[in-house]
């Protein structure tokens, strides 16, 4: 969406100096929290290098829902869209290279270039997808046939995103997830 964004802005050059400034970037190391449970999410983020996850608090346990990487454009959609106060908290894996883009720019973008409301329709589309596969994950795979698709579909996760984080969004503790690593 970031890439597709960006040449269209800049393909209207009649404009671009002024949309240009809708953008900002920013560096940020591991661990940073980029939003809070409960904060209503003002920015969209674009990962230019690094690795976020989107989380929440389950009665004290930490639930990892989602990581995102490269080329991938993250907020929390209920909370941006609707401008309420939101159930995940997003937070870096990794130092990140991010580029902001304001809730407000945002919607004057969406009256200018309505192709930029299509793309957020099909990051919430996608987005809803991915949680409908992960609950039914949840109910009809056993947490190994859980992680043997990980493997298969998403290797990216394995390879860079500790484990305690991939057994929370497998559901699993980590102690499960190594014997299932140490079986395969």
């Amino acid at each position: 969406m970031f890439t597709r964004l960006i040449n269209l802005l800049k393909n209207d050059t009649e404009n671009w100096e002024k949309n240009k400034n809708y953008f900002r970037e920013m560096d940020i190391p591991s661990k940073t929290a980029l939003l809070n449970e409960g904060e209503i999410s003002k920015y969209m983020y674009f990962i230019k290098k690094g690795c976020l996850r989107m989380w929440f608090n389950n009665d004290g346990k930490d639930i990892t829902f989602q990581f995102f990487f490269e080329n991938q454009a993250v907020a929390s959609i209920e909370s941006f869209y609707y401008k309420i106060p939101g159930i995940m908290n997003l937070q870096s894996i990794e130092p990140s290279t991010l580029v902001l883009l304001h809730r407000d720019a945002f919607e004057e973008l969406g009256k200018s270039y309505p192709e930029l409301k299509e793309d957020f329709f099909e990051i919430m589309l996608k987005r809803l997808s991915n949680y409908s596969n992960l609950f039914l994950s949840r109910i009809k795979d056993t947490p190994r046939k859980r992680y043997e698709v990980l493997l298969k579909e998403h290797p990216e996760i394995v390879q860079r995103v500790p484990q305690h984080y991939i057994a929370s969004y497998l559901g699993i503790t980590p102690i499960s997830l190594s014997r299932i690593r140490n079986r395969i």
